[in-house]
């Protein structure tokens, strides 16, 4: 797979500035679960079979991130160079792991790596600051929403305060669904490790949460 097919690879071309698959990838038809044949399609030269993958794994990889990183900015970032670097790499993927697990383990491996680069949030108002706003449902009426947002706050700003290690543990296991033997692979970790920083994570979170919500009285 030539990097220079990378550029004209719409998803990521540097002009748009993002990673949205664009209507020609939405116009090839359904997203097919098969992700072994999009990957042989891939790696065969089909770009577009990546582009389902990604049309796939976006908004779950960008919700686990959001948590993980504490800003939806640089979620979106982080999730855009996972795929930059997926595509790149694909050829070195063994399929010993899901594809998911594999990207999510690159987007980790990224987003730990941005983080030691800048400073750390340094106050539950800057955690807050730096989530942005979480989507909420259009059902909702306006009083539900406004809870709803206070509530998402709350948490975002109580799970800025873990360490980068308990907080994607806690947002794979309680917000992603995966079971702890995915978390280890995801993590490159023994389950053991998994299972205690996740009982860590969670007395940490009461207790941030017990924080945050003293702040706002």
């Amino acid at each position: 797979m030539e990097q220079a097919a990378l550029a004209e690879f719409s998803p990521f071309h540097p002009r748009r500035g993002n990673f949205w698959p664009p209507a020609r990838v939405e116009f090839y038809g359904a997203v097919v679960n098969d992700d072994a044949r999009l990957i042989d399609e891939a790696l065969a030269g089909q770009a577009v079979a990546f582009g389902e993958l990604v049309t796939k794994y976006q908004d779950r990889l960008y919700n686990a991130l959001v948590h993980v990183v504490g800003s939806a900015e640089e979620a979106r970032d982080v999730a855009q160079d996972a795929f930059v670097q997926a595509f790149l790499k694909l050829p070195t993927f063994q399929r010993a792991s899901a594809f998911y697990t594999w990207l999510y383990r690159i987007a980790f491996n990224l987003a730990v790596s941005r983080h030691r680069k800048r400073k750390p949030t340094a106050s539950v108002e800057q955690a807050r600051e730096a989530a942005g706003q979480e989507p909420v449902a259009r059902d909702c009426g306006p009083s539900d929403r406004m809870e709803r947002q206070e509530r998402v706050e709350q948490v975002q700003a109580a799970l800025a305060l873990l360490s980068e290690e308990h907080r994607a543990v806690l947002v794979l296991r309680e917000i992603d669904g995966c079971c702890y033997e995915t978390i280890a692979e995801m993590l490159e970790m023994p389950v053991g490790t998994v299972r205690s920083r996740l009982h860590r994570a969670r007395m940490e979170l009461r207790e941030h949460l017990k924080q945050v919500l003293q702040e706002e009285l």
